[in-house]
């Protein structure tokens, strides 16, 4: 569904803008980019800023006209900050037209279009969208840079394929906070009431304190790594004590 999401940058002036845009982009699992009339590319520095999203800089199309970049996409979404006394839907909220986008692009290419760094899109380039959406900011100073703006919505656009039933997402866990086994924890509590008959806080087996410190763990959450320090200070706390 996302190679069908479009991203379309109106004459671009400077290259830098192009090679962050393309790093915006694959963050965000994007990789469809057309360009249209950039006053220069390829460039060194749109490959330098693009911070090895080169793929997505050595496959971008560079067309005359928007009317060619879009001519096959059933939803054209201008990006605009400044509202348009022209009669297309808005989008008030980036999230609102990324549910639509990603909605659309379930079965056909859809495009996100962002227009000039200075001036962005002209009226008549907002004629040729189906549809506009503003990034909502500070009304004193809404200034986004180019790679900024295309950031946003393509963030918007990936966080509503990720609530969707259908995504095949997968948040990424770092190796330390996968979460013991039972048995790791069975021995673990085994370990720390051992240590602290032998130490004398307890005199005796002592169920109700055994309990309590059992749902203070399971509260915790302790992973393996975290558990595994524990148990190293238990034995470490051990080799001190007396024999008894």
């Amino acid at each position: 569904m996302l190679s069908n999401i479009r991203i379309v940058l109106v004459q671009t002036f400077h290259p830098g803008n192009i090679g962050a845009t393309a790093r915006a982009m694959k963050t965000m699992g994007l990789t469809n980019l057309v360009l249209i009339n950039p006053r220069q590319f390829p460039d060194e520095e749109a490959t330098r800023l693009s911070a090895g999203a080169t793929d997505v800089i050595d496959n971008a199309r560079v067309v005359t006209h928007l009317e060619e970049a879009v001519a096959d996409c059933v939803q054209v979404v201008g990006a605009s900050a400044r509202l348009r006394s022209l009669p297309l839907p808005h989008f008030d909220e980036p999230d609102d037209m990324a549910e639509s986008v990603t909605q659309n692009a379930q079965s056909a290419p859809v495009a996100l279009v962002f227009g000039r760094e200075r001036s962005g899109l002209t009226n008549d380039e907002i004629r040729c969208c189906t549809h506009q959406v503003s990034i909502p900011a500070n009304p004193d100073y809404g200034i986004l840079n180019l790679s900024q703006a295309v950031q946003i919505l393509a963030y918007e656009v990936h966080r509503a394929w990720r609530k969707r039933d259908d995504s095949d997402y997968a948040y990424q866990q770092p190796t330390e906070s996968t979460p013991p086994s039972r048995e790791q924890m069975t021995h673990f509590q085994a370990h720390l009431g051992r240590l602290m008959q032998q130490s004398g806080f307890i005199t005796q087996p002592h169920a109700r304190t055994e309990e309590q410190l059992q749902a203070l763990f399971t509260r915790a959450q302790p992973s393996r790594k975290e558990l595994s320090l524990l148990r190293g200070l238990l034995s470490s706390l051990e080799s001190h004590l007396p024999e008894r």
